[in-house]
Order: structure tokens, then sequence, then C-alpha cells
């Protein structure tokens, strides 16, 4: 572990998490005893960029229900990360993403891990927000959850994974805490629309998607 510092927070007058620790490579066996615990845990990915097989994969964050939250820094030219991928394709545990055709395809592309089940609340917030216009994570969070989030460390060099700011860890962090919260809020929203079974369909075929971006062939459905 490399260090166990709580971050600020990435959101005004919000507690730090309940739990937080930054590994270098890979969880340790403690953490992922832990986490191997939850019956959903909330991911998220950051990167150099948006395009996979160019830009890498930098930082992973995991948090589950009690607020326990981890970052895990990948080095340059990293391939795997086995304890990471023993949770992350562990069919008891739900994997809790915002726009998960992203993450599924970087963490497949970096190291090889294919993850499932997956929850995505981008997807789910479309099919059940249809009153609204916003999509994005702050959007979502700010409405279902009632937490603003601060997204200004979004766009910065998360390639330097040794040297990353307190507000880049409380950012990354930040991504992942509200995320199990809005969830479950989407899904009361989309069973109430009976949209559940449809979500979940689409859910499903977010692997299948991720695949096609990895090998360029994301606009295959565009007309």
């Amino acid at each position: 572990m490399a260090s166990a510092a709580v971050p600020a927070s990435s959101s005004t007058n919000l507690a730090p998490p309940a739990r937080f620790a930054v590994f270098d490579g890979d969880l340790d066996g403690t953490w992922q005893e832990l986490l191997a615990a939850a019956p959903a845990l909330a991911i998220d990915t950051e990167a150099m960029g948006l395009i996979h097989g160019r830009d890498r994969l930098c930082l992973v964050q995991v948090c589950d229900a009690h607020d326990n939250v981890c970052c895990i820094r990948l080095a340059r030219g990293q391939s795997e990360a086995p304890r990471l991928q023993a949770l992350l394709e562990d069919d008891s545990i739900e994997k809790v993403f915002h726009f998960a055709r992203f993450d599924v395809a970087a963490l497949a592309e970096n190291l090889g891990i294919a993850v499932a089940p997956i929850f995505c609340t981008k997807v789910a917030s479309r099919l059940g927000r249809t009153y609204s216009p916003r999509h994005g994570l702050k959007e979502v969070v700010s409405e279902l959850v009632g937490v603003e989030l601060d997204k200004q460390a979004q766009s910065s060099d998360w390639g330097r994974v040794e040297e990353l700011s307190d507000a880049q860890l409380a950012y990354a962090a930040g991504d992942v805490r509200w995320l199990l919260a809005a969830r479950d809020r989407l899904e009361v929203m989309l069973r109430r629309e009976e949209r559940w079974e449809l979500a979940q369909r689409c859910f499903a075929c977010i692997p299948l998607f991720a695949d096609l971006d990895r090998q360029r062939f994301g606009q295959i459905f565009e007309h």
C-alpha cells in the first residue's frame, strides 16, 4: 500500500470516506477480502485519454456500500492485476459504473479483465430519466443523491501515478462514493416505469459494445 491518507472531499461540506487506501499495482489481500464480501461495488477508471490501445489506464477506483474507498495506481506497461481481476470477474458481485462502456473496454484492453455482471448508471438514467437531457455523472448524482460533485480534476494528467495530487485523489474517490446510491434510486425508477427488464438487457450488451470500441467498430450501428 502506497498511502492511506484520506483525501479532502472533492465536494464541499462532505465528510471524507469511512476508509481510504491507495495501492500500487493491485489490491492487497485484506482489501480484496473486504470488498469481496460486498453484493455490489462502484467502479471507475482514469486514463490518459479516451482512445483504447493508445491511451493507457492509470487508476482504478473501487467503493462498497460502507464507504470503503480505494484507488489502485497502475504502472506504465502493467498488464495484469490478479486480485482486482478476481473481484471484477466475480459473478456474485454487481459492478456499478457510470458509462460502463468505456471502463469495461479500458479494463479489458489494459488488464485483460472481463467485467461481469454490470450496472451502468448512465444507461439507466437514459432509460429512466427521460424527462431530462442531462445524463452526466454530476447531474445524475446531484438529482438522485443530493451531492454536488466537483469535476475540476477530471481533465488532468493521470499518468504521473506516483505523484497524484490530493485534489486528483479526492476527485477519484468522489466519482465512486455516490454511485451505489444513484444505482438504487435508478432501479426504483426503472421498475416503476416498467423498464427494468429492458435495462438488464442493455447492461448485458455492454461488453459487446466495449469490444467493438476496442476494435474501432464503435460506430457500426450508426446510419
